[in-house]
């Protein structure tokens, strides 16, 4: 059943008027936050495909995975979706998600025609509450005990946090929209803040961000400009080779 949020933001004219042509078939890949799987975005992926879309999930499972991991596997899932909807597509990631996006977008700015980072510390990945850093600590200490899939201590402290860090700090060659709360209350706002990025603010917590019509309003604008890039690239593939680029006939 649907919480007082997501009831609410189906009441508000930013899903009520949806205009289903909007996407272009613009494929988008959703990444869920820290802990997440992709039914945790299945809001915003529903969504996304009311307007013309095409989305889908990270197909990461739960995103508690060690970063090097996640990243190689979401850039194969970036990649697929790519081939799959003719051409670059959006990176739209929750918290944790939005930095693993952020990466891929610096590792394959060819697969990217924008990056959207939802509550995502970029500046400062553990500039979290004292929860969730512990949440953090329990985990790599199950992975120290063997339990497989889950973050590590590497992750945190080693080479895979350094070149983590190296991958948030790089300049970006794609559009970007980092979207952050001052009443965030899990992530410091500040650290959201992405000099490389364009900068949106709302106004709720980090796990209502997905239901937030704000933030949804936010994105629109954004986009429907990705969109229309992805739309002329498509018609123009439709209708071929411009006359003058089109080879002289043979003269026999």
């Amino acid at each position: 059943m649907a919480g007082v949020g997501e009831v609410s933001l189906r009441q508000h004219p930013v899903w009520v008027e949806a205009d289903a042509d909007e996407g272009a078939g613009l494929g988008v890949v959703v990444v869920p936050g820290f802990g997440g799987a992709d039914a945790s975005m299945g809001t915003l992926r529903r969504w996304l495909a009311r307007r013309g879309y095409r989305p889908t999930g990270a197909g990461l499972a739960l995103n508690l995975g060690c970063t090097t991991d996640l990243v190689g596997r979401l850039e194969k899932r970036v990649a697929e979706h790519a081939a799959a909807t003719g051409g670059p597509v959006v990176l739209l990631g929750h918290s944790r998600g939005g930095w693993l996006s952020r990466l891929v977008a610096v590792r394959r700015p060819d697969l990217v025609r924008g990056l959207v980072m939802l509550g995502s510390p970029i500046l400062d990945p553990l500039d979290a509450s004292g929860f969730a850093l512990t949440v953090c600590r329990v985990i790599v200490r199950l992975s120290t005990l063997g339990v497989r899939g889950l973050l590590t201590a590497d992750c945190l402290g080693g080479a895979c946090r350094d070149d983590a860090a190296d991958g948030l700090a790089a300049p970006l060659q794609v559009p970007a929209l980092a979207i952050y709360s001052r009443e965030d209350g899990v992530v410091g706002w500040r650290s959201c803040q992405d000099p490389a990025a364009e900068w949106a603010e709302v106004w709720c917590s980090h796990s209502a961000m997905g239901k937030d019509p704000d933030l949804y309003t936010s994105l629109v604008p954004r986009l429907a400009g990705w969109a229309d890039g992805h739309r002329a690239e498509q018609s123009a593939a439709d209708q071929g080779p411009s006359a003058s680029t089109r080879p002289e006939p043979a003269v026999s």
